[in-house]
């Protein structure tokens, strides 16, 4: 049991970290071409890939971690496990408010493509704070992987 749990832990945080940089990547390539038809096909993928394998990853990796710390009777006041938590939740905070965001996004490129029109300016200024969210947000995501591998005593 403790293999499959680990096992799939560790596989969704890889699924998790590998999607959000592969999406990082990306829209900030296809916002760099200016082109609202590549921009558009990649706010729709992007916002195909994070229900697939970010909501996915999202669910599963607390439920397994959960199950660990369970199977380990592991002191859920335990320093890095709080602050593992912690960030945990404030990187999914900030991917919430970013994917609010990257549906806006994909709408307006939509839109564009639809109409023939240039990008409204609420695109620009939607994409500017999705980057101003993302370092963050992914930061945060690294940062409890890390705490997770490395287990330090905090307090």
């Amino acid at each position: 049991m403790w293999f499959w749990l680990k096992a799939t832990h560790v596989l969704f945080a890889m699924l998790y970290l590998g999607t959000g940089l592969g999406s990082a990547y990306y829209k900030l390539r296809a916002y760099a071409s200016r082109d609202p038809q590549i921009m558009a096909f990649c706010d729709q993928e992007i916002v195909r890939a994070d229900w697939i394998f970010t909501v996915s990853s999202g669910v599963v990796m607390p439920v397994t971690g959960l199950a660990m710390v369970s199977l380990l009777r592991l002191p859920w006041h335990t320093s890095w496990l709080v602050a593992a938590f912690a960030l945990y939740l404030l990187a999914g905070l900030l991917w919430l408010w970013a994917a609010a965001l990257q549906i806006q996004m994909r709408r307006l490129s939509q839109k564009a493509v639809q109409t023939g029109q240039p990008l409204d300016p609420a695109y620009h200024r939607a994409h500017k704070t999705w980057q101003l969210l993302g370092f963050p947000a992914f930061l945060a995501a690294v940062a409890t992987v890390v705490l997770m591998v490395v287990k330090p005593t905090l307090w």
